[in-house]
């Protein structure tokens, strides 16, 4: 059994930046490894062996250009409740959009079941539990005006996931060039 997402890669200058906002004393903040941030285009979840090949083979018809990304801002979400996730956000961008839209589509003619979720382009870098919201404000407002980037993106992946007590471990499934 395979735990399924396609994601973008962020290259080592990012992740610096992002090293910038991560770390920081937040309780309750349990903090992505630099090594698994990442911006997910589609989270296929739990996907038996015929899922998992549906999908490689299917992600193997997606056609793109390179495009550049941007990061820009820091927020949480829920947006209204408990925050749970602690996230750097994507400037908008047309071009990722029809990336995740083809992504999308080749993955329900794959027979995948569409994602029921808008995309919202984010990079998580903290998972919150019980961390109080004006300590979250307070991140937020230090870091309202982050920006990081451009940076080139020339290809998607698909990974695997497995949960573990130490946290997740991903495992690149296949790439794909744009």
């Amino acid at each position: 059994m395979y735990r399924l997402f396609v994601a973008i890669d962020l290259p080592e200058e990012i992740k610096n930046a992002v090293e910038g906002i991560a770390g920081r004393d937040l309780a309750g903040a349990r903090w992505v490894p630099r090594e698994q941030l990442h911006l997910t285009l589609r989270f296929i979840g739990d996907a038996d062996e015929k899922i998992f090949q549906s999908a490689k083979n299917a992600l193997a018809s997606v056609r793109g250009t390179p495009l550049f990304l941007t990061m820009k801002g820091v927020g949480h979400f829920p947006p209204v409740r408990e925050p749970r996730v602690l996230w750097v956000g994507m400037e908008e961008s047309g071009y990722l959009r029809d990336l995740q839209n083809k992504i999308e589509q080749s993955l329900i003619n794959a027979g995948i079941a569409a994602d029921e979720r808008s995309f919202s382009p984010h990079i998580t870098i903290a998972r919150l539990r019980e961390t109080p919201l004006a300590e979250v404000a307070s991140l937020e407002e230090t870091h309202r005006q982050f920006s990081a980037g451009p940076f080139p993106v020339e290809e998607f992946y698909l990974y695997s996931s497995s949960l573990t007590r130490e946290g997740a471990i991903h495992r690149r499934e296949a790439a794909y060039r744009l």
